[in-house]
């Protein structure tokens, strides 16, 4: 009569899912950390035009994006068809952009107002028209930094 007896079967323990939650929540906390949410919703077309001689702007969040171009399909309903302005999330219009300045430079650290660069986003098919009415206004509310977004290329392939 022994008191100590050996188990003799062969049998695996299972497996311990104690520690499952916490890598679940590790994870789920890393890719809310990583992820970057998009700014805002373009609603007009976006078609950049090619250029050869580009530079790549090292601060990007000094830069007001301007979009230009026609309304996309899918807000053509409500936009209509004539090519229009956007400014962060909205339709404005050309006078509205001066307000825009001043509310970008209102949300800026008092010692990169002066850095602040008017981008324009304009699709291809727009007319030059609309762009030189943009420059004015941004004129007039003395944003004098403006810099053209474009695709990397050769600018013979705006012609296609």
């Amino acid at each position: 009569m022994s008191k100590f007896k050996k188990k003799k079967s062969g049998d695996i323990p299972a497996i311990s899912t104690a520690s499952l939650p916490d890598i679940v929540f590790m994870l789920l906390f890393f890719f809310m950390v990583v992820t970057v949410m998009r700014d805002t919703s373009i609603k007009v077309k976006n078609r950049l035009p090619y250029a050869d001689q580009v530079e790549k702007l090292e601060k990007k969040d000094l830069i007001m994006y301007i979009y230009a171009g026609e309304p996309s399909d899918r807000y053509q309903s409500v936009a209509g068809t004539e090519a229009r302005v956007q400014l962060n999330d909205k339709y404005a219009s050309l006078k509205d952009i001066k307000q825009f300045v001043f509310e970008e430079r209102q949300d800026t650290r008092e010692e990169l107002k002066q850095a602040l660069i008017a981008g324009l986003k304009v699709d291809k098919e727009t007319n030059m028209g609309l762009v030189s009415d943009i420059k004015t206004e941004l004129r007039e509310a003395e944003a004098l930094k403006i810099t053209y977004i474009t695709k990397k290329g050769a600018a013979l392939k705006n012609l296609e």
